[in-house]
Parts: C-alpha cells; structure tokens; sequence
C-alpha cells in the first residue's frame, strides 16, 4: 500500500474529488494547507502598492492506495488538477507498511 498525498490548487479540489471517486477512490483527507514552491511566492498589486504574498493557499490530499492502483491514482490526480500554470501542485508517494480501522480492529499490510 502507498500513501498519496496531493498538494493542489483550492479551486481544481472539487474537480479532482469527483474524479477520483469516478475512479473508484472515495476515502480521503483534505486538508487546507498554504506553502510555496521554485516562484517563492506572488506579486499582487493592491491600491497602486505591489505586495508579495510569500506563501500561497493550497489543498493536500491524502489516499492509501493498493500497490497496483497507484498508477491509476496518480493520473486522475495529474489530469483533473493541471490547468498548466506554475502552481499546479505536487503528488508524493509514501510507503504505507500497515493500515487499521479503529472501529472493527480490520488490519491491512
């Protein structure tokens, strides 16, 4: 099993939700995050005075995903979250060696 983890645009969250539960991929953890990446940050213009915003609003998703579907996880990640501008995020994927499910004591490996 690997962890997914999606750091994406607030506005492609409900476009890349829906995707993934299309393809089969309903459990998740949203989490509203904010960081930046190689651009460090923005240049607004606000009343004629120009601002920098160092750290930009962003969404991270999480998902365990089985080995074989990894692959399929992170293309419907890719696809639905892309608008092809700098800031369009980051997909990392972890190693998961163990899963348990607090309420019936379920076990994954």
């Amino acid at each position: 099993m690997k962890l997914v983890q999606a750091v994406i645009r607030p506005e492609k969250l409900d476009e890349v939700k829906k995707a993934l539960e299309e393809g089969g991929f309903i459990p998740m953890t949203i989490t509203d995050v904010r960081g930046r990446g190689e651009q460090k940050g923005i240049q607004l213009e606000f009343r004629g005075t120009k601002m920098e915003v160092d750290l930009l609003p962003k969404v991270k998703l999480e998902l365990v995903v089985k080995d074989p579907e990894v692959a399929k996880a992170i293309g419907i990640i890719r696809s639905s979250a892309r608008t092809g501008k700098v800031g369009d995020g980051k997909i990392f994927i972890l190693p998961v060696e163990k899963m348990l499910r607090v309420r019936t004591d379920e076990e994954w490996t």
